[in-house]
């Protein structure tokens, strides 16, 4: 064989070595239900994430490699989710992940990325436990049931004037977590709920439970869970004749809670809470404009998410892509996002929380009060 015959194949191979080099792409997961009755913030979870990093690509990418997203469904299932982080972590070589959205599921999934040392930042699980069992690369973009219920159950007592306070939860580890953080935050102002029961995800019949509470005339009925089972406990209540204020928390932040409900009629004057909107926050002005002529309303997670890849971004961008260095730099600086500057402190919470409440119109929109 001749030294050309040689020569040409190692030739080929090493500007084919140089060719993968330059093009190489930053892998990350964008993870949570696509699928399922709580698909809508999967698809706000996806929609932000692939405008972020579409635009981070136009602006050259990270260190000039591009972002690639692949996509996880764990339809708010713990083993889906469990089976997803693994598939994200063995198959795809992601280098971080953005999600989960129920806490249910990013609590198992956590620990496969934690293993692995895969960075990640759920925009929308809000459960305390996320950031307490000491995993050095797990971020929220979000902040959590402790702050939420606290801010939920001094508006009940100080704005409201509730002298009785109905608490229904969904059993799941956001919706019971989040509806136990309120009852605490009440009872370290001296008030005792009259009910405190919880209901199944997935059941739309509740009128057993809700002749119950119209039995005790609650003033403020408070709701630990999402939009598919609140929307028909709404619904059925007021078909009751129970006149309680409906309160609940950031998962029923979607026009499809109107829709569950079965019209504006019955979700007007509910109240939630969650973060000031962030489509109101001047540092996204531009990135909202794009949605919205793309015909995308950005409601709900869409920005967290994108402010989550900008995050990342931001980290790769300073030391590289090692996850260790990279979750060290954001407990120790600051990233300018789409929702303004946002830092975090050892744990991975975000050091300044902004827990609103917002209240439902007679149109079936939502505004902060």
């Amino acid at each position: 064989m001749s030294i050309k015959t040689l020569t040409l194949p190692l030739a080929l191979l090493s500007c084919l070595g140089a060719a993968f080099y330059a093009q190489a792409d930053i892998t990350i997961g964008v993870a949570g239900p696509f699928t399922g009755p709580n698909a809508t913030y999967g698809a706000q979870y996806w929609k932000g994430a692939t405008q972020a990093a579409a635009d981070i690509n136009a602006a050259g990418g990270i260190k000039g490699e591009k972002i690639v997203l692949v996509q996880g469904d764990d339809a708010c299932e713990p083993k889906q989710a469990v089976a997803v982080a693994n598939r994200l972590v063995d198959e795809e070589k992601v280098s971080a992940v953005v999600g989960h959205f129920c806490s249910s599921s990013t609590m198992p999934s956590s620990e496969v990325y934690d293993e692995a040392g895969v960075l990640t930042i759920t925009p929308g699980s809000t459960n305390p436990q996320i950031t307490e069992r000491g995993m050095q690369n797990m971020f929220r973009m979000c902040g959590r049931d402790d702050q939420q219920g606290v801010v939920a159950a001094n508006y009940i007592l100080d704005v409201l004037k509730a002298k009785k306070v109905a608490v229904i939860h969904d059993k799941d580890t956001y919706g019971q977590g989040l509806a136990d953080a309120m009852r605490a935050a009440l009872e370290k102002r001296g008030v005792k709920e009259v009910l405190y029961e919880g209901l199944s995800r997935g059941e739309k019949d509740f009128n057993a439970l809700v002749t119950k509470v119209g039995a005790l005339k609650p003033d403020v009925v408070y709701f630990g869970g999402c939009h598919p089972e609140a929307g028909p406990l709404i619904r059925q209540m007021r078909e009751q004749g129970v006149e309680a204020k409906f309160f609940s928390g950031d998962c029923v932040v979607t026009e499809e809670l109107v829709t569950a409900a079965g019209g504006a009629q019955f979700t007007n004057g509910v109240l939630m809470t969650f973060g000031k909107d962030p489509r109101t926050i001047p540092a996204g002005k531009a990135v909202i404009e794009k949605f919205r002529t793309a015909g995308f309303e950005p409601e709900g997670y869409t920005l967290y998410a994108y402010a989550s890849i900008q995050a990342i971004a931001a980290a790769y961008n300073a030391v590289g892509k090692d996850n260790e260095k990279a979750s060290a730099w954001l407990k120790s600086n600051s990233v300018d996002t789409v929702m303004g500057p946002k830092a975090w402190d050892g744990k991975g919470d975000l050091k300044v929380s902004d827990y609103v409440v917002y209240q439902w119109d007679d149109k079936g929109k939502y505004h902060q009060l």
